[in-house]
């Protein structure tokens, strides 16, 4: 598959991945969801590798993973640790803003991506790219006024502060995705096994001091969507991985294309949820899909 159009179809998993979270963390306790969805991610690999170990040559090689070292165990370890701080803020906001809001603001990230990709990675970004960030920009802000008529401030309210920490934290994850998959060669299955298994490690100390009452919390309900949270993000985050390793994919674009989940998040929020003001929130959702098109185009 083209990396461009694995891209596309990455962002329409993530966009399923989005509504999924959302539904599971809504007036419900934030550190189990992120507990049991990472056990179900780690548990798809735990099977796999098991299998892989008992009989050799049973899995196709699109899923089998290579043997480590302990240096490049730690990398991945490093990958897992950033993506953990990422979705605690990330989850924490996407519990208290609405997802018509908040998709927005996460699609903002292929811009630091694109600035890290200038200044890390060496990649030069064309007039259309930066008219694309120009564009995003003004999009961002405009949106900023359409969520303070819902009583959501941008620079005064601290979810929003949560959701741009998570943000930035993802586009650090992809620019050193990139790195993994491009300059040191790990296959897709290794990274994201190893990857879901670290992660479950990271989160397990929160889910064991939360179940202790380490710190005062709020009650854990069960939704099947929390598991729904893992499965759609290991479809999606598989065929960004392999988009990411193509020699001639740009980070920077792959992100961008991904963003797109934005739609599927704010119609999601709409019709699911029953957000309001989504009319006046459009224009600036559409203004900072343009960008990233203008981005993508360059």
């Amino acid at each position: 598959m083209h990396w461009i159009a694995a891209s596309l179809l990455s962002a329409l998993f993530l966009g399923a991945y989005e509504l999924c979270t959302k539904h599971a963390v809504r007036e419900n306790a934030v550190m189990p969801v992120l507990f049991f969805s990472t056990l179900t991610g780690a548990a798809v690999w735990f099977v796999l590798l098991g299998g892989q170990v008992i009989h050799p040559g049973w899995l196709p090689v699109s899923l089998v993973t290579d043997p480590l070292t302990l240096m490049q165990h730690l990398q991945l370890a490093l990958k897992s640790g950033i993506v953990a701080a990422s979705w605690v803020f990330t989850y924490f906001a996407v519990k208290h803003l609405p997802l018509s809001l908040g998709s927005p603001i996460r699609a903002t990230s292929p811009l630091l991506t694109l600035f890290g990709a200038v200044l890390i990675l060496g990649e030069r970004p064309t007039l259309l790219e930066t008219l694309g960030v120009m564009t995003t920009i003004a999009s961002f802000i405009g949106l900023s006024f359409a969520g303070s008529r819902e009583g959501v401030h941008f620079l005064r309210n601290k979810w929003v502060g949560f959701l741009l920490c998570g943000t930035f934290l993802g586009a650090v994850s992809g620019l050193y995705d990139k790195y993994l998959l491009g300059r040191q060669h790990f296959s897709v299955p290794t990274l994201q096994a190893w990857f879901s298994v670290y992660l479950l490690v990271f989160f397990l100390p929160f889910a064991i001091g939360w179940k202790q009452r380490w710190w005062p919390r709020k009650e854990f309900h069960w939704r099947w969507s929390i598991p729904l949270i893992a499965l759609s993000l290991l479809v999606s985050d598989y065929i960004y991985f392999g988009a990411l390793r193509n020699p001639h994919s740009l980070v920077s674009v792959v992100m961008s294309l991904r963003r797109g989940s934005t739609l599927v998040g704010f119609a999601g929020g709409l019709l699911f949820f029953g957000e309001q003001n989504g009319w006046r929130k459009l224009p600036a959702v559409i203004g900072i899909l343009i960008g990233i098109a203008l981005t993508v185009l360059g």
